[in-house]
């Protein structure tokens, strides 16, 4: 099985949109550097998956919109993982995901973590 080079956590939404910005803002900067990256969306970060949500975080230049970003990220290659506890714990169900997410559990968590070659935690 592989794994990826790159797994970044995920917290934030629009409560706090800089770290929301920063997260694929740095996951793209490592897939442009050709790095395997995964995102995993936890807690109130799953919202970032909803279909429509990311469309209203821009924090501004110098950063691009999370619909630009987030769109980037699935098309370049980028795995966007979305904790299903934390999905039902915010209401938030299959049909509400964008496509190209993947719902995951808490073992699929740990087992990231503890597999991925380097971490970037946005809490």
């Amino acid at each position: 099985m592989s794994h990826a080079d790159l797994l970044i956590t995920l917290t934030a939404h629009e409560n706090d949109e800089g770290n929301v910005t920063i997260a694929f803002t740095m996951g793209m900067k490592a897939i442009e550097k050709g790095h395997k990256v995964e995102m995993m969306l936890l807690s109130n970060g799953i919202h970032i998956a909803e279909k429509g949500y990311a469309d209203k975080i821009d924090i501004g230049a110098p950063f691009k919109p999370i619909k630009d970003l987030l769109a980037s990220f699935l098309e370049q290659g980028g795995k966007l993982k979305v904790c299903s506890a934390c999905m039902e714990h915010n209401g938030v169900t299959k049909e509400d995901i964008i496509e190209g997410a993947e719902v995951i559990t808490a073992d699929d968590v740990i087992d990231g973590i503890m597999n991925t070659e380097k971490t970037l935690q946005l809490n």
